[in-house]
């Protein structure tokens, strides 16, 4: 897999460069957003990595044009804006992940492996996680080959957490995925919808950290 890694950081790209190496991904680095559009129009590349803070311009700017020539290139955000409303703009632009500064090296590999796996699933429409399949077109679940039927919000809810299996969703950014379907959104929606995908899901596969947030436990 290719990797464009956009980060002015020098010290900090070559380390994340070196260890991307040494995990056997390829990696293009570019330090300013011209010098990451020019590789884009040169190479394919599979996934970008995008600082925001960027010399000549906002890394936003460049992952606004991205989406709006209608290119589906998987985005992990990775910046020090760590606010909920910084989060929010990303992933509303059109980023798939969200990393802040300082991280873990091993956290990034598994968002990477994560959205490798988002985008393989993407290209069906069919996600598998265990013994979850989510038809994304049909909006269609399947529990251990069984068809469960679920309302629009819970589909919706559900997808969020599995596309990023194991990552802990903060409450205030599963209201967010919900306030975007449209209509009125109760003060305890979250805890009601998690609640009744439970009963529907087998036993334990969504977890909470008390005070964070949810996040769904597949044996993959």
């Amino acid at each position: 897999m290719r990797i464009l890694l956009v980060e002015d950081n020098i010290a900090l790209a070559h380390g994340i460069e070196v260890a991307l190496v040494r995990e056997g991904y390829a990696v293009d680095h570019a330090a300013t957003v011209s010098a990451a559009e020019h590789i884009l129009g040169v190479e394919s590349v599979d996934v970008m990595i995008l600082d925001l803070g960027l010399p000549d311009e906002d890394g936003l700017s460049l992952l606004r044009r991205i989406r709006h020539r209608g290119q589906d290139l998987p985005v992990l955000i990775l910046t020090a804006r760590d606010s909920l409303d910084d989060k929010v703009r990303g992933l509303d632009l059109g980023g798939d992940d969200y990393l802040t500064k300082p991280f873990e090296q091993q956290e990034l590999f598994a968002r990477l492996r994560v959205l490798e796996r988002r985008n393989t699933s993407a290209h069906s429409a069919l996600l598998e996680l265990g013994a979850l399949q989510l038809d994304l077109h049909s909006h269609q679940l399947r529990v251990d080959g069984c068809i469960v039927a679920l309302p629009r919000r819970e589909f919706s809810l559900l997808r969020t957490l599995a596309e990023q299996p194991g990552r802990v969703f903060p409450r205030e950014e599963l209201e967010q995925k919900l306030y975007s379907l449209g209509g009125a959104l109760s003060s305890n929606a979250i805890e009601v919808h998690i609640h009744n995908l439970r009963k529907k899901l087998p036993r334990d596969i969504i977890r909470n950290i008390r005070g964070v947030g949810y996040y769904l436990r597949v044996e993959l």
